[in-house]
């Protein structure tokens, strides 16, 4: 599933060539992805201009002029890609190509979702904060006022590890397995520490280690595992900067451990670690 970098770096992508523009036309070729999609949805948007583009965790906000947000989740496999009108004329749309943004510069941006697990509704923009699918959320990790204070007050308490506790959205947004494993081995913690213990000094070393590692992942376009793609088509490279994630049996890259990358799996999700880096 694309995590934090990868849904940022899709809406930075977006941002040139739909924010401030038009949508012409709206080309809907299924009626429904994890959910039906809005009703009427081609006359409700069509005509419409986008006034910007946010993220919340792992959606993007299109917000409209017409005082409504378009939400997008891009689910296991969504991905946005960018054609101008030359591009788009010469390559027909594929199989899952299910909506399609023609913009008032000739520009058109296609959703592809293989498997359908994406998500697109239109709701009033006031009402977004409070819609279900942002109740409970925790902070964002690259807010400037989420601090190791901040982190320390929502673990206390919590007698899950702390790998499974950065994967639950209610204690913070956005750090998926990928970016738990890479935060928790630059930080120097176990991911099978309790949470609770995740204070003080220990607290700060993880959020700098978060935050350290989505900065990295966004300037490198995300990871590309399988999926995900930038909008102007190219691959993200964080992956070939991996410490430990899916490095089992490699040699740990602190120099002088001397150890090998371990694998253990926690909640059904594969954890990577340094048995000796990590306490």
């Amino acid at each position: 599933m694309p995590e934090l970098p990868e849904v940022e770096t899709v809406r930075r992508g977006l941002v040139p060539r739909m924010v401030g523009h038009r949508i012409v036309r709206l080309t809907q070729r299924r009626k429904d992805l994890r959910v039906p999609l809005p009703a009427r949805f081609a006359e409700k948007v069509e005509g419409r201009t986008i006034e910007a583009i946010d993220r919340r965790a792992k959606y993007l906000l299109l917000r409209l002029d017409d005082g409504q947000t378009l939400i997008v989740h891009l689910g296991m496999s969504g991905r946005m890609t960018l054609h101008d009108a030359p591009s788009a004329a010469e390559h027909p749309f594929e199989r899952h190509d299910h909506v399609v943004f023609d913009m008032d510069d000739g520009w058109q941006v296609r959703f592809n979702d293989a498997r359908r697990f994406g998500l697109m509704l239109l709701v009033p923009t006031e009402a977004v904060a409070e819609h279900k699918a942002f109740k409970g959320l925790g902070p964002e990790p690259l807010d400037a006022l989420f601090d190791g204070a901040a982190l320390a007050a929502r673990l206390r308490g919590k007698r899950t590890p702390i790998k499974a506790a950065l994967l639950d959205q209610k204690t913070l947004v956005g750090v998926g397995n990928i970016y738990a494993c890479e935060a928790l081995f630059l930080s120097g913690l176990s991911p099978r520490r309790s949470a609770h213990t995740v204070q003080g000094e220990r607290a700060v070393r993880l959020v700098e280690a978060i935050r350290q590692v989505l900065l990295r992942s966004i300037d490198d376009g995300g990871s590309t595992l399988r999926d995900h793609v930038q909008p102007g088509g190219e691959l993200g490279y964080f992956q070939t900067r991996f410490n430990v994630y899916d490095r089992t049996g490699a040699p740990c890259p602190t120099p002088g451990c001397g150890q090998l990358v371990k694998r253990l799996v926690q909640a059904g999700r594969s954890t990577f670690y340094c048995a000796r880096c990590q306490r």
